[in-house]
């Protein structure tokens, strides 16, 4: 809603200017007041810092800072400062969605090889003919690119001493200092939310020592760079890319300000010489108005963010900053104990971390995946991408877009449960607009109503397949994505919010309807072709194969979103002709399948290996994000998904371990948990280190390797998921807590049925006190290791039955198909109580 407004002021510049001035002070004003979930302010944590001793030597050790919509990787060189820029609208290309119409002549043909058993052939016909192709080869989306570099230059100030630099994650400032000659000087950096520029604030502790050269530079071929006055301006254009042209237009304004001292211009640069102090304004805005519109007019934009920042000054913009993110961030605290180790350079700390007692950073690391998601996605801004809003290539890895089949969707696993609800409507927004272009891929690839997303999209919102066959083919996307409206439901209770995204939840179904098709042996419906997330079967140079038909994930897929639309038609009371028809498409979907190792079957056939370590566990989904799979209702399902985690082992990519903590958590196994986040927190491509991996870079980024952001929000969530779950029917209060964590304090996180854990205390692994907000009412019930009494000592009614909370509802998962060779385990989960408290809205309720 922010940047809305900004874009909104942006673009109607030739309107009374103090009157958008105005308008904007009350803005926000009203932003920073108006919060849900967000109860007395919490304490700033002295340790919740990244601090270093030396400054960043490569992109991965500079710190990130963002406001949704700028970003900038501040690197806290003494001699010469970079800040690596992005606007989050600065993409390669155009708008475009490829379809490829000829996909559908071949649809048929492709099935029935598949149906034939030959695989090998199907994905070749696949490849060949349903593709859609360029000049130079297979689609494959447009890469998010950055803006540029403001480089800041100090004349001797190669030798420091006492070099100090740090992002505060309780106020979102980079912070750089160190001495020269017995002058202290300093510089702050921060994306402010409110005035929607960057500010760079640089300090001497003596008069008239402040020196410097300021000038912008960017890897993009077309700019023009010039400086006058007081303000250096960049103008650019996006890259082309394949065969698209770039079209996205930018400016990039550096207002510079010094205090007292003398301000000179030489070419593109500005020099300050003999200043006590300075600020710098950084300003940048594209001419993106949507994913279809390029209408707008940047240069305007960037001058209103500009003047409105300039009439705040320095000290009003830092404390409205400061202000507005507090209020998201404070919102969660997580106490696991301090030891000594928080003396220490946090990449010390890293590499440390797997031999240390250093229960701290494992509550950095979480805090700092809710600060990474604060400030990449704001509301009215565009999702996180693959790198949350920091890129310093015009080819980032995978193109830093929305890899769709789990990476675009981890972003946003921490967004409900860490109390950071209004961060996800970028996604959601994002999921309405593919819903419009995936109509569009739907009828003309596949002849189908509804909609669909394949494995990735990107700015301009594709939704046909691209790469190729082998990770291309996934027309599941569509599936995925739409969990993210219903969870969001869950957590709120928002009957007004459910209707508005009801017909996406139904379209993506549609879909479904439409694309699945009877296979041959046992009529079961079937998804065809698929993919298993980029996993193959059958070696197949240089990619394998992997299409197939009636893969776990897309059964499990389909049934969620089946039941997660039936249960929205019954909670709105509409559309009971199609929900009946879905509850008979569910009827006909294969069963999930245990096969000869006990293992969660990943393919329609029993063809998983045991040493299969592939870095996707798609058939996991049943398990985490969706529910179902559970300890309670389906141990043998829940037996075989842990012997399958076992088999793949604890090792891969920086967000596949991710994805394993919150694995873990939800097989209540918390130790094991703790284990991933020991593998995860492991410092990669270090100068302490030879080792190269999956992990975890010096400025706490995760390591894919390269850098992808989602480890990061994957692990946040599963922190989360280890103190509190909510998906199984009940709120469990720390089920998967790990012997290292004996002890702890946790506040604010959120549970579906619109529940805050207002405090959780425990000490010896028990829960020492306990304190929960209703938020809406409904009956509470309450799941623990341990008994559990209201404060005043009143009983707690004993669970019976399924919960009454709608919002709780859990479809009963059909039973599954078990090989004869399979050996099954007890599920060997430890008892639980439960039990029930019918709750007032805006009541909390004490337990001990």
């Amino acid at each position: 809603m922010l940047s809305f407004f900004y874009t909104f002021a942006a673009n109607n510049f030739k309107k009374n200017m103090n009157h958008l001035k105005n308008l904007l002070s009350i803005f926000c004003a009203l932003s920073i007041l108006n919060f849900s979930s967000c109860e007395k302010p919490v304490p700033a944590d002295p340790n919740m810092k990244l601090w270093y001793d030396t400054p960043a030597s490569k992109w991965v050790e500079a710190l990130p800072t963002g406001n949704g919509r700028l970003g900038a990787m501040v690197f806290g060189t003494p001699a010469q400062e970079r800040l690596q820029l992005n606007e989050e609208t600065v993409w390669a290309g155009q708008p475009n969605n490829n379809n490829y119409p000829e996909a559908k002549k071949y649809l048929s043909e492709v099935r029935e090889l598949m149906f034939q058993g030959k695989f090998r052939e199907a994905q070749d016909l696949v490849d060949a003919k349903m593709f859609p192709r360029t000049d130079l080869g297979f689609n494959q989306g447009m890469p998010y690119q950055p803006v540029g570099n403001l480089n800041i230059s100090f004349p001797g100030h190669e030798n420091t001493e006492n070099y100090y630099r740090e992002l505060d994650l309780n106020n979102a400032i980079a912070t750089t200092r160190y001495t020269v000659d017995g002058v202290n000087y300093a510089r702050e950096v921060f994306s402010s939310f409110t005035g929607q520029v960057i500010v760079v604030r640089l300090t001497a502790s003596e008069k008239g020592k402040l020196n410097f050269s300021s000038w912008l530079t960017s890897p993009q071929k077309k700019i023009e760079v010039s400086a006058a006055g007081d303000k250096i301006t960049l103008n650019g254009v996006s890259s082309n890319f394949v065969n698209l042209e770039g079209k996205v237009e930018f400016t990039t304004e550096v207002k510079v300000i010094p205090e007292k001292g003398n301000m000179s211009v030489d070419g593109d640069k500005i020099s300050v010489e003999g200043a006590d102090a300075a600020t710098l304004y950084i300003s940048i805005a594209s001419n993106f108005v949507n994913y279809h519109d390029l209408s707008g007019d940047e240069t305007a934009k960037s001058k209103n963010y500009l003047d409105a920042a300039l009439a705040k000054g320095f000290k009003q913009l830092r404390s409205e900053h400061i202000d507005y993110y507090k209020n998201y961030f404070d919102r969660v605290s997580l106490d696991l104990g301090v030891t000594d180790s928080v003396k220490k350079p946090t990449d010390l700390r890293i590499f440390e971390f797997a031999k240390a007692n250093d229960p701290q950073l494992a509550a950095l690391y979480f805090q700092f995946g809710r600060y990474l998601l604060i400030s990449s996605s704001q509301p009215g801004c565009q999702p996180a991408n693959l790198q949350g809003i920091w890129n310093d290539l015009l080819m980032p890895p995978w193109g830093s877009k929305y890899t769709t089949n789990i990476n675009a969707e981890m972003n946003y696993w921490p967004a409900e449960v860490t109390n950071l609800s209004e961060l996800h409507e970028p996604f959601i927004k994002m999921v309405k607009e593919v819903a419009e272009t995936g109509a569009k891929t739907a009828k003309e690839m596949y002849g189908a109503r509804g909609w669909v997303l394949h494995h990735n999209t990107d700015i301009w919102r594709v939704t046909a397949p691209v790469d190729y066959a082998a990770p291309g083919m996934w027309p599941s996307g569509q599936a995925w994505v739409s969990e993210h409206l219903w969870e969001r439901y869950l957590y709120s209770g928002d009957r007004e919010y459910l209707t508005d995204v009801y017909p996406t939840m139904k379209g993506a179904a549609e879909f479904y309807l439409d694309f699945m098709v009877e296979e041959p042996k046992d009529k079961y419906l079937v998804i065809a072709p698929s993919n298993s997330p980029e996993n193959s079967f059958q070696p197949y140079p240089p990619h394998g194969v992997t299409n197939s038909y009636g893969i776990a994930m897309d059964t499990e897929l389909a049934f969620e979103l089946f039941s997660n639309v039936i249960s929205a038609s019954e909670v709105l009371g509409i559309d009971k002709p199609f929900a009946d028809t879905l509850k008979r498409a569910l009827d006909k979907l294969p069963p999930l399948k245990i096969g000869q190792y006990g293992q969660l079957q990943e393919w329609f056939f029993d063809w998983d290996h045991p040493e299969d370590h592939h870095r996707h566990v798609s058939q996991l989904y049943a398990l985490y994000p969706s529910y179902i799979i559970s300890p309670y209702r389906t141990p043998e399902l829940f037996d075989a998904a842990r012997t399958t985690l076992n088999q793949r082992g604890d090792q891969g990519t920086g967000w596949s371990m991710g994805w394993k903590v919150c694995l873990w958590a939800r097989f209540l196994d918390g130790n094991r948990a703790y284990k991933l986040i020991e593998t995860q927190l492991r410092l990669s491509e270090h100068a302490m280190t030879a080792y190269r991996g999956g992990g975890t870079y010096a400025n706490m980024f995760d390591a894919h390797p390269p850098f992808q952001i989602d480890g990061n929000f994957g692990c946040t969530a599963g922190i989360a998921e280890m103190l509190v779950q909510s998906h199984d029917g009940a709120v469990h209060i720390l089920p998967a807590l790990p012997d290292a964590w004996n002890q702890g304090s946790v506040k604010g996180l959120r549970t579906r049925g619109g529940f805050l854990i207002s405090s959780l205390e425990w000490e010896n692994g028990k829960i020492k006190s306990l304190k929960i907000k209703s938020e809406i009412g409904g009956n509470l019930r309450l799941r623990s290791y341990e008994p559990l009494r209201l404060t005043g000592g009143k009983e707690l009614n004993k669970a019976e039955g399924e919960n009454p909370n709608r919002l709780f509802h859990v479809p009963e998962t059909p039973k599954p198909i078990i090989s004869e060779k399979a050996t099954l385990n007890e599920a060997g989960v430890r008892p639980v109580f439960e039990y029930d408290l019918q709750t007032e809205a805006g009541k909390e309720y004490d337990f001990f």
